[in-house]
């Protein structure tokens, strides 16, 4: 396996390998799973409570701000590109003038990728790795962004709805659940090297909660290290999941405890960055479980 590269950020230093890093999720929508959305009103309100929650995060310990702006709950409704952009650009400028750290955009589409790109943000998310919608790649590639490929078989008909624990997936058949899983991140990354993104800008990211029942989802985190193989640093995002919620039998906002669990394990399986709801929380949580796992104090 390949060493990983340092890279910079708004002149952040991300050496993977020497700590864990929190990425921080800014929910730019009214339907996000975990109930964390901020209603996107007409008065602006919710700007400001976006630039303040980004504020708040920075000062927690993340490291990485991710704004997204359509829910990708399971069972959720699409938005167009115009509703998307409308939710999630005014975030993006406010952040980029309110913090240091790098802005990353969620999203499948390449015409929301670009613009936010043009707005300050220096990582795209897409939780279709380049699949959905290939131009992304070019855009990612042409503005010298990072990106994150991430795994993902979600089908609409494959989701159950507990009114109380939210939507899973059932019945996602899988080969060979870690071996599928790589083979599939490959075509990503093969379609970001052919639209001219070099190695040292990607990341890749399993898909946790998306396409995979729950004993899949508790497999995968188990066995992340396998991922190491592909050479490339891993991206994991199990917070406040159904999939805990159904371990647990709890709702998303009493899932900080399997949450934790949940990032701590996946730290110790090799995860480079952890994307959450609760910072403050799991920013303790990478910094003891880097102080095991890798022998150091994780800087902040």
């Amino acid at each position: 396996m390949k060493p990983l590269m340092s890279i910079h950020l708004r002149n952040r230093a991300f050496a993977w390998g020497s700590q864990t890093y929190v990425m921080g999720i800014i929910n730019a929508t009214p339907d996000s799973f975990s109930g964390d959305g901020l209603a996107s009103g007409e008065d602006g309100a919710w700007i400001e409570a976006a630039v303040a929650q980004g504020r708040r995060f920075v000062a927690e310990g993340a490291h990485i701000l991710d704004v997204g702006g359509e829910s990708t709950r399971p069972g959720s409704q699409p938005v167009d590109a115009d509703e998307e952009l409308r939710r999630v650009l005014p975030v993006i400028r406010s952040l980029v003038d309110a913090v240091d750290v790098p802005i990353s955009i969620d999203t499948t589409k390449a015409a929301v990728a670009e613009a936010a790109l043009a707005a300050g943000a220096s990582i795209v998310n897409d939780v279709w790795g380049f699949r959905l919608e290939p131009r992304i790649a070019e855009v990612t590639a042409r503005a010298g962004a990072l990106a994150v490929l991430m795994h993902n078989r979600s089908k609409r008909e494959h989701v159950s709805i507990n009114p109380a624990l939210g939507g899973r997936y059932v019945g996602t058949d899988y080969s060979d659940l870690i071996a599928d899983i790589i083979a599939e991140l490959q075509v990503s990354i093969d379609l970001a090297r052919r639209a001219g993104i070099p190695d040292e800008r990607l990341i890749v990211d399993p898909g946790i909660g998306f396409g995979k029942t729950v004993a899949q989802n508790l497999e995968l985190l188990n066995r992340l290290d396998e991922l190491r193989g592909l050479g490339f640093p891993i991206l994991a995002g199990p917070s406040r999941k159904s999939f805990i919620g159904y371990t647990l039998d709890l709702p998303p906002d009493q899932r900080v405890e399997g949450t934790a669990a949940t990032v701590a394990i996946a730290i110790a399986r090799g995860a480079d960055i952890v994307r959450v709801h609760d910072v403050l929380a799991m920013a303790r949580v990478a910094k003891m479980t880097d102080a095991i796992v890798r022998g150091v104090k994780s800087e902040t």
